[in-house]
């Protein structure tokens, strides 16, 4: 069990990251020094003696610390906002067209499963209005993430069915009605992003996904659209909220957002993070830590500079986030409160994080854009059944007894990916396979899942992953889970070695 599973929910957040945390944020308040015998009356008092630099261990490292934890994923949400809008804006529909191969560059472990599509949200203007198009039963998924990358809602074909659709996306501050024929979605701030995807059954089917993608329109709010009838937004005293922005300053699409962040000295990190707060309030749960933030000088909506400190107060909570970056990348590399079932890694609880600050700091340091688990659960594995490195320099088996395929709603899918995460070159231009594809079925009515280099021959063809003569890394994922998946009471079977 790691340290982030033990810890219960609501520890401060760099408890919940690592050991070096712990001692820089949950440590105990240094004891005070020990009374000392009184000097003889007659002795002259002695001069003070000059004041020792004062270590930067202390309450400002750990407030620092903390603080940068906690508001990590809102930051880096921004910075991949700022960045992946520079060339179209907001509140408008970006789309892949294509299905990723093994072709594809700087994607790491691509799904072939979608034709992805995203939007990112400016809600402090009013409504931004959502048409989504009857996709005639085609899995479709838009997950609706808030600025902490929380998983805010979920619109698709679990949650709202495959007919058309129209929805007004209002923020925490908006008091009008939902516009005539629309169905309001309240988000808990103002800037959202939607993370969709359009299911794909094979590359022939790839134009008719890209049909159903430019049938989602946004329109209203900031974006480029045209505003909605009945779309003004009105705050506390009959305007709309504000939401202060960042400073204007050129934006660098080449850095990788979460590089940025962490460059980001003390003054800069916490001005954008206390400039994103009046639009992107805080919940409640989290009210211990905006006190904090008050305690370190931190005031929604106005500038923090570190430099009008003293310099001992300076050294401290630049240590406090050296300390908070250094702790969750090393975290990010762990198990983070997952399972080990039969080899296989398995996060549950992903897309909520409440006030998990630890494990929701080291998802975004991995990769925002989480699903809620009722959406998919993913499972993934670099080990067999016996606890051996995966390499196709062998032959292996999946083996699904009968009755026991991944137990989903929508459907599953087995993808295999090389040493560096990226998709193999195979013959077949087969990454993946699952239960879309017209799979062999043993006569008991068990299924095999042949993980060869070379093809098992006959009928099994159809159930053969091709593999490299390498080393690889497998991911089961299954969209829709049943309640079985969700609970733990269903787990993949090891993946088995074969004997040649």
């Amino acid at each position: 069990m790691t340290l982030l599973s033990r810890l219960p929910a609501g520890a401060v957040a760099v408890c919940a990251v690592a050991l070096a945390l712990v001692l820089a944020a949950c440590g105990a308040d240094t004891p005070p020094p020990a009374k000392t015998a009184a000097a003889p009356v007659a002795a002259p008092a002695p001069a003070p003696a000059p004041a020792a630099p004062q270590s930067p261990d202390t309450e400002e490292k750990r407030l620092a610390s903390e603080i940068w934890v906690w508001g990590f994923p809102l930051v880096l949400t921004d910075v991949t906002r700022e960045v992946e809008t520079a060339d179209i804006g907001m509140n408008v529909f970006k789309h892949r067209r294509s299905v990723p191969d093994a072709a594809t560059a700087g994607v790491a472990n691509p799904n072939a499963d979608f034709l992805y599509s995203q939007a990112w949200l400016d809600l402090s203007k009013g409504p931004v209005i959502l048409s989504i198009p009857d996709t005639k039963g085609r899995y479709y998924l838009l997950a609706l993430l808030d600025a902490y990358t929380n998983v805010a809602g979920s619109i698709g074909k679990r949650t709202t069915g495959t007919e058309a659709r129209t929805f007004a996306l209002v923020g925490p501050h908006y008091k009008g009605a939902a516009p005539e024929g629309a169905s309001e979605v309240r988000l808990p701030t103002d800037l959202a992003w939607i993370f969709a995807r359009t299911a794909v059954d094979g590359p022939a089917d790839v134009a008719n996904a890209i049909k159903v993608q430019d049938q989602f329109k946004l329109s209203g709010g900031a974006g480029k659209g045209a505003p909605a009838k009945g779309a003004a937004g009105k705050g506390a005293k009959g305007k709309a909220a504000p939401t202060p922005a960042a400073p204007a300053v050129a934006v660098d699409t080449k850095t990788p957002p979460r590089d940025q962040v962490v460059a980001m000295d003390a003054t800069r990190f916490f001005t954008r993070l206390a400039l994103l707060l009046p639009g992107n309030p805080p919940p409640k749960a989290d009210a211990e830590i905006v006190a904090k933030l008050k305690k370190l000088g931190i005031e929604p909506g106005k500038p923090f500079n570190a430099t009008q400190l003293d310099a001992a107060k300076q050294r401290s909570i630049d240590d406090g986030i050296r300390t908070a970056i250094a702790a969750v990348q090393g975290a990010a590399g762990g198990l983070g409160g997952a399972d080990i079932r039969h080899g296989w890694r398995i996060d549950r609880a992903l897309g909520r994080w409440g006030t998990e600050y630890g494990r929701r700091a080291v998802a975004a340091w991995n990769g925002i854009g989480q699903n809620a688990p009722e959406d998919a659960i993913f499972m993934s594995t670099y080990l067999d059944g016996g606890g051996k490195r995966l390499d196709g320099a062998n032959r292996y088996v999946l083996h699904f007894a009968a009755g026991a395929l991944p137990p989903t709603d929508g459907f599953w899918s087995l993808s295999l990916y090389d040493a560096q995460q990226k998709f193999v070159p195979n013959a077949k231009n087969r990454y993946n396979i699952g239960n879309s594809d017209r799979l062999q079925a043993n006569a008991d009515g068990s299924l095999d899942i042949v993980i060869s280099p070379d093809p098992p021959g006959g009928a099994m063809d159809a159930n053969w992953l091709p593999s490299p003569k390498a080393p690889f890394n497998l991911i089961l994922r299954v969209y829709w889970p049943k309640q079985a998946v969700l609970d733990g009471h269903w787990n993949p079977p090891g993946v088995k070695l074969v004997a040649q």
